[in-house]
C-alpha cells in the first residue's frame, strides 16, 4: 500500500498498468476497493480503473521531483546557450572582440575597455588621428553595450558620402543590421515616423540637421547615438555672443535624446579653443567653464571624455609602430 492516500495529480506506475497514470479522480468504494480516473502518460488516453487491495500493494507513486530525462534534449541545449550567450561579457573581458570579425590593435581594445566602457554614462569624444580604426572601435563598444543590454536603439550619424561604408562594415565585421534613412526613405514613409519605428538608423549629418527632420528626430530618444566627423558640429564664440551652425543644433538635439553618446574625430581642436570646449559641451554640458579649465585639464590628462591618440603612439601587439615615422621639415 502506499504510505499516504492517493491524491488527483498523482503519477502512478504499477504492473497492471500499462503506462504512468495521473490520477483525476479518486473514489473509494466499500471502505477497500478503489476506482481511479487518470490519464495516460505516454498515450494521453483516459483510463477508469478498480483496484482491489492486492493491486493497490502493487502501485508505486512517482517522484515527480526527481529528474526524468524524457524532455526535448535540442530545446534544453538552445536555452542553455542563450543564457550563457546572455551572461558572457562578465566572464569574456573581450567578448565584442571575440564575436566580431576583426583583428583589433591594442590601441583600439585600451580605447573601448579601459576608457568609454569605465564610464558609467558614456559621453565620450574619440579624436584617434586618421587610421586608427574608429569605425572599429566603435563597433566595439556598440557590441558590448548590447551584449550588457545597455543599448536597443542605435543612431550612427555621418557624413553623407560614408553612409554605404559605415552600413557595410557594420554588416560585415559586427552582424549588426542598421537602415540608411535618407530622403527617399521619408518619403516612402509619409505620415509615420520611420525614427521611431527602426532600432537602428543610419543618416547623414546634413540631411538629419534640416528643421523639418530635426522636429521629427525631437520625438524620438536613442539609448546610444554615434556621431562621425563630430567637429563639423561647430559653433563660434564672438565676445559675448555664440553663434550656432544647423549642425551644431543638430548635435544639442542629439545630446539631450540620447543616454549614451559618442563623437569620432581626427580634428577636434581646429585651433580655436573656445570651439573645441563647445564640441565638448555637447557632450557634457558646463563640464568645462572656460578655456583656462579646459586647457588645464588637456595639460594634466585628466579630461574625463576626452582621447586622443597620434599616429607615432599606436603600436601592434610586438611594439612596432603601425606607421612609418613623420619628418616634418621646413
Amino acid at each position: 500500500m502506499l504510505s499516504r492516500e492517493i491524491r488527483p495529480g498523482d503519477i502512478l506506475e504499477a504492473p497492471l498498468l500499462d503506462e504512468p497514470l495521473r490520477v483525476q479522480h479518486v473514489h473509494v468504494l466499500d471502505g477497500h476497493i478503489v476506482r481511479l480516473e487518470g490519464v495516460g502518460q505516454r498515450t494521453k488516453q483516459a483510463h477508469d480503473l478498480i483496484l482491489t487491495p492486492e493491486d493497490l500493494a502493487q502501485v508505486r507513486l512517482v517522484d515527480t521531483d526527481a529528474p526524468r530525462f524524457t524532455g526535448d534534449a535540442e530545446a534544453f541545449f538552445l536555452a542553455l546557450e542563450a543564457h550563457r550567450i546572455r551572461l558572457a561579457h562578465q566572464f569574456d573581458p573581450l567578448l565584442a572582440v571575440n564575436v566580431s570579425q576583426v583583428d583589433p590593435l591594442p590601441h583600439q581594445i585600451e580605447a573601448v575597455y579601459h576608457y568609454m566602457l569605465r564610464s558609467p554614462r558614456l559621453r565620450f569624444l574619440l579624436a584617434d588621428d586618421p587610421g586608427a580604426g574608429k569605425t572599429i572601435m566603435a563597433g566595439l563598444l556598440l557590441k558590448e553595450l548590447k551584449y550588457r543590454g545597455l543599448v536597443r536603439r542605435t543612431l550612427i550619424v555621418v557624413p553623407g558620402h560614408l553612409k554605404d561604408q559605415w552600413r557595410r562594415e557594420m554588416k560585415e565585421r559586427f552582424g549588426e543590421v542598421f537602415m540608411v534613412v535618407d530622403r527617399s526613405t521619408i518619403e516612402a514613409n509619409q505620415g509615420r515616423n520611420i525614427w521611431q519605428e527602426q532600432p537602428q538608423v543610419i543618416t547623414s549629418m546634413d540631411f538629419a540637421k534640416r528643421s523639418e527632420v530635426r522636429a521629427a528626430l525631437a520625438e524620438t530618444r536613442w539609448d546610444l547615438v554615434i556621431v562621425d566627423e563630430a567637429h563639423k558640429m561647430s559653433a563660434y564664440r564672438y565676445g559675448e555672443k555664440t553663434e550656432k551652425t544647423e549642425r551644431y543644433r543638430l548635435g544639442e538635439l542629439l545630446s539631450r535624446n540620447s543616454h549614451f553618446l559618442l563623437f569620432l574625430t581626427a580634428t577636434p581642436h581646429r585651433g580655436d579653443p573656445e570651439n573645441f570646449r563647445l564640441l565638448l559641451d555637447l557632450l557634457e554640458p558646463d563640464l568645462f567653464a572656460n578655456e583656462d579649465l579646459l586647457k588645464e585639464a588637456v595639460q594634466k590628462r585628466e579630461n574625463p571624455i576626452f582621447l586622443r591618440r597620434l599616429k607615432e603612439d599606436l603600436r601592434d601587439f610586438a611594439g612596432r609602430p603601425l606607421f612609418p615615422p613623420r619628418h616634418v621639415v621646413t
